[in-house]
């Protein structure tokens, strides 16, 4: 005979499950409501609807567009009052308007993920790439064909970059 799933059957069985569907971590959801986390990371997986997770998904979307319709409409705004501003005559104004849609594009840049801010490092130019440049290259001396290759070699990867 099958166990029976202790959080099925547990009289807050909806809070429990819009905990986990919510994030919530399984050692605390076991302290507050009294049930073993094996219990409970089992009823998240085998019991927990998939509507519920669905709809999670479907909220984090929901959200994710709403961010982005309100930095549109920002973008609006800044355009507008820049438009009146400059119409105007009101050039520093309509300057920092043009400040703001620069940070407006790069924020929307950010969002959709067209934004790589990872730090880039070119070990061509570094002092320890130069070192072992010149201690490779003083090695490959008594050796003046492969001098040579190795030499081309470097040359062609440092142009490639």
């Amino acid at each position: 005979m099958p166990r029976v799933c202790t959080v099925c059957v547990h009289p807050d069985r909806e809070a429990i499950d819009a905990a986990l569907v919510g994030g919530i971590a399984v050692p605390a959801l076991s302290r507050e409501y009294g049930l073993s986390e094996d219990a409970l990371t089992r009823h998240r997986s085998r019991h927990l609807p998939a509507a519920m997770l669905k709809a999670r998904a479907a909220n984090e979307a929901t959200l994710a567009a709403d961010l982005l319709a309100k930095v549109a409409a920002l973008e609006a705004d800044a355009k507008r009052l820049g438009a009146q501003a400059e119409k105007a005559g009101d050039l520093r104004t309509a300057l920092g308007a043009v400040r703001e849609l620069v940070r407006i594009v790069e924020l929307l840049a950010k969002l959709r993920g067209e934004l790589d801010e990872r730090p880039q490092v070119n070990i061509l130019v570094s002092a320890q790439w130069q070192n072992i440049r010149r201690t490779l290259l003083v090695a490959l001396e008594p050796y003046p064909q492969a001098r040579a290759a190795v030499s081309e070699s470097l040359l062609e990867l440092e142009l490639a970059t």
